[in-house]
């Protein structure tokens, strides 16, 4: 894999730093109750009014079994757009944009912090914490995707 630059965004779940490339966030949204959606998967938060159209929103700690997520006043929404659509993603802080370097990358663990390794670009190291990076096409399973 040839080394290149690209620019991250981070952001944190329950004091987890983690990082999705730029280039798959649309907009950060202030957070906004969401109305719930019966029988959709428990992580499915519920959807959102967004540029007109229906937006579905994540709950990433509850993807990715976090314990203790309680979304706040202060959370955000990331929307991701992606080639299958866009969704939300309830964050508790976006904090900031990096450029980072392919070779800065490391591979990441089978299992980190309870989440599973398709879920996970890799792990970047910025000054004293690790960043974990996100795949956000793998977030959802194709079931998941013709669901939303």
């Amino acid at each position: 894999m040839e080394n290149r630059e690209f620019k991250i965004l981070i952001f944190s779940i329950n004091g987890i730093y983690y990082a999705t490339d730029i280039m798959n966030v649309e907009r950060i949204l202030g957070y906004e109750t969401t109305t719930q959606i019966p029988d959709s998967p428990e992580f499915i938060e519920g959807v959102i009014n967004y540029e007109g159209k229906i937006l579905p929103i994540i709950n990433l700690a509850k993807r990715f079994n976090l314990r203790g997520e309680i979304t706040t006043s202060d959370s955000k929404i990331i929307v991701s757009n992606q080639k299958h659509g866009k969704y939300g993603m309830i964050v508790d802080l976006v904090s900031e944009v990096k450029d980072v370097n392919t070779d800065m990358m490391e591979e990441a663990p089978e299992v980190i912090g309870g989440i599973s390794r398709r879920y996970l670009k890799g792990l970047v190291k910025i000054e004293d914490k690790i960043v974990i990076t996100l795949d956000l096409e793998k977030i959802l399973t194709e079931q998941e995707k013709d669901l939303l």
